[in-house]
């Protein structure tokens, strides 16, 4: 017996078929969402992440900046205090050249010479006076000469004058104060340091 179907049988598949693509579609789009969501979420999940890294950061190069204050302030600081250090020593180096000049003035002055002014510049002495003879100077200067705190005297002017009614000779000499290389022979002098 052949059984004929008289029911709207296309339609009802049409039907199911709507209803499986509704149904896909909402499947689709709820995880189409949660893909969606989920990749939103790795992705702040990535940003707060790294803006945590970047706060950090930023705390830690304030840290540093203010190290690197203090380390100027210290390196100016160290820079001041070895000036001063320096200018110590040089001042603790130099003490005893004025007690040498005065000694070796003492010792090389010969007799008939006065001095007005002595007056020192770094290392170079210009001393003035007056001189009973133009001899007397010459002999000063081979004393300066000899002189193992003193060297290279250059007379800058000599010039008749007169001291309490009697002629001499006024003069200005210039030399330099050395750090003593020998006395009477060979034996050194050493530079004092305090």
């Amino acid at each position: 017996m052949i059984r004929i179907n008289l029911l709207p049988h296309r339609a009802e598949k049409r039907r199911a078929r709507q209803i499986q693509f509704a149904a896909l579609s909402v499947i689709s789009l709820v995880l189409g969402a949660l893909l969606v969501g989920f990749v939103h979420a790795a992705i702040s999940a990535q940003i707060s992440n790294q803006q945590a890294r970047n706060d950090y950061l930023r705390a830690e190069t304030a840290v540093l900046d203010k190290q690197i204050v203090e380390i100027k302030k210290l390196r100016e600081q160290t820079h001041a205090l070895m000036l001063r250090k320096d200018a110590v020593e040089k001042l603790q180096s130099d003490r005893a050249d004025v007690v040498h000049l005065m000694d070796q003035m003492l010792r090389i002055l010969p007799d008939g010479v006065y001095l007005r002014t002595l007056k020192q510049t770094g290392s170079k002495i210009s001393i003035t006076g007056y001189a009973q003879s133009n001899a007397r100077i010459s002999t000063l200067m081979r004393a300066v000469e000899d002189s193992p705190w003193l060297d290279s005297p250059a007379l800058v002017e000599i010039h008749a004058a007169s001291a309490n009614g009697a002629r001499v000779s006024e003069f200005t000499l210039t030399f330099n104060l050395t750090k003593g290389q020998s006395v009477s022979g060979n034996a050194a002098i050493p530079a004092v340091k305090g």
